[in-house]
């Protein structure tokens, strides 16, 4: 099976003596869709993240594989439809991953039962090629049923639908693993900090910088793509100081609830509220989210923390249908993310700007994509990669990604290292059940550098409960060491590194 394995990488940078056919930074979503697309049409592509894979926007989401159902309401069909048979390719091609979750919507009323009854149905329709269930109007006994933990002084029915749930961080190392068994060359922790320019001014590749060791590369490409989700307008300003954003940052906020608050495996939607969103209550790895938010923002930062607004707002909402209010005490953790919007005009709320992806090129021939969501990665990287052998005339194969399969990690490998060192068996704490041996595969095949890599992304500790992440993160700093050859002062940098980040994660 491939590894990520980040010393091969950088050597494979480092003696590239011919241009790369493709250059992406940023090694989100985007990014990392871009590469593998690029790849499997035989074309040579390195990718460089300056932090780790998903560690902005793409590892935060709500954690749905969905067509919409607010941009039906929008009247935005078009995406709806593109995003529901974009759904149904990554239940085939990532089943281990993927699944069908079944969404409660509650009705207060016979007209809301109808109207949402009817949307629902036109959401069945648009989804071609579909593997999800059937939406269907049910009653107030069977929606309780359902979902125990609903007030039911107001409710008068509710309308079932069905929408995919997934491991945003985990779909995504599974992606990159597949774009390197293609033969793209990944590094995370590798900044892009410039840009080399032809005779003409034309872009002809990056200039990077190791954050590990310090050292600076010179990266010649015959195209580069910027696919740096919310910062794509800073990486824009490297290669043009007078262009104008083309992003409205807006961030949103995921309280992590206990499952008892929420049991059941049904998530439920709540279609309006005050502020004209909707809201979802999901269950995940035996916890809930509830969430989002959307709030604007002036700049996108890379660790954002949520606002006390927004918490009280999301514990509000959940009050209002919630049997047991659930308090700032009930909050495991909270994970805060910052959406790439494309800008509107002046009076455009966040809320309402377009979710649809945009693929914009330079007058240097820089090529940004942005916007777009998790759900239609596939089809933005398809779509940019197009316009990146249009623009560097390249020669590649035709795209293969509809079809493409993303495996999962051989799970007998982890359990041969426990067979060869029992003590791997062991938990790196006992409320966990990540264990010593899981760690360790995560740093050799997984490219996991940090306590951060490994607490939020390769587990998803932090974002499950953010107290025993910062428990587990002596053992952790610890088994790193090991692999990583690192002493002490680097143990005790990586444990105030990660305190740092999981302040951001922690209940007031």
């Amino acid at each position: 099976m491939t590894r990520l394995d980040r010393p091969e990488s950088i050597a494979k940078i480092r003696d590239r003596q011919t241009p790369w056919d493709v250059a992406v930074i940023g090694g989100g979503a985007t990014g990392v869709a871009v590469a593998l697309d690029a790849a499997s049409r035989g074309l040579d592509v390195v990718l460089l993240e300056r932090y780790d894979f998903g560690s902005g926007t793409s590892s935060r989401s709500t954690k749905l594989v969905h067509g919409g159902v607010r941009y039906l309401k929008q009247g935005n069909v078009t995406l709806v439809r593109d995003a529901l048979r974009e759904r149904s390719l990554l239940l085939e091609n990532a089943p281990h991953l993927v699944h069908d979750q079944t969404f409660l919507i509650p009705c207060r009323n016979l007209w809301q039962w109808m109207f949402y009854g009817v949307g629902l149905k036109l959401y069945d329709l648009l989804a071609t090629r579909n593997r999800f269930g059937r939406s269907r109007c049910i009653f107030a006994r069977r929606a309780l049923e359902l979902s125990p933990a609903l007030r039911n002084e107001r409710l008068r029915g509710a309308v079932l639908y069905h929408d995919g749930q997934f491991d945003d961080a985990r779909l995504l190392i599974d992606m990159a693993r597949a774009a390197a068994q293609h033969g793209a060359s990944l590094a995370n922790h590798m900044a892009c900090t410039g840009f080399i320019k032809d005779d003409r001014g034309l872009v002809a590749g990056v200039v990077a910088a190791d954050q590990e060791s310090g050292e600076s590369f010179e990266i010649a490409a015959k195209t580069v793509v910027n696919a740096a989700g919310p910062f794509c307008d800073a990486v824009r300003l490297l290669d043009d100081a007078e262009c104008q954003p083309m992003v409205a940052a807006s961030q949103g906020i995921h309280l992590v609830l206990p499952k008892e608050l929420y049991p059941g495996e049904t998530a439920m939607i709540v279609p309006k509220t005050s502020d004209g969103r909707v809201i979802f209550f999901v269950p995940w790895h035996d916890h809930i989210l509830v969430g989002t938010t959307d709030t604007a923002i002036p700049d996108a930062v890379a660790e954002p923390s949520p606002q006390p607004q927004e918490i009280q707002f999301l514990l509000e909402t959940a009050a209002e249908y919630l049997s047991r209010p659930p308090t700032i005490a009930d909050v495991l953790s909270i994970f805060t993310g910052v959406r790439p919007l494309v800008k509107g005009d002046k009076s455009s709320r966040t809320a309402s700007l377009s979710r649809d992806h945009v693929i914009r090129l330079s007058a240097s021939k820089l090529i940004t994509i942005t916007g777009g969501k998790w759900t239609t990665v596939r089809k933005m990287a398809e779509d940019c990669v197009d316009k990146a052998i249009e623009t560097g005339n390249l020669s590649a194969a035709k795209c293969v990604t509809e079809t493409l399969r993303i495996n999962a990690p051989d799970p007998a490998a982890i359990v041969q290292l426990e067979n060869d060192d029992p003590t791997l068996a062991q938990p790196v704490h006992e409320s966990l059940a990540i264990r010593r041996s899981e760690v360790i595969w995560a740093v050799r095949n997984e490219m996991a550098r940090t306590v951060e890599d490994v607490l939020a992304r390769r587990t998803r500790t932090l974002f499950l409960n953010a107290r025993l992440a910062l428990d587990a993160a002596p053992a952790v700093a610890e088994i790193l060491s090991d692999e990583l050859g690192t002493d002490s002062a680097w143990r005790d940098e990586q444990l105030a590194a990660f305190e740092a980040v999981a302040a951001h994660y922690l209940p007031a």
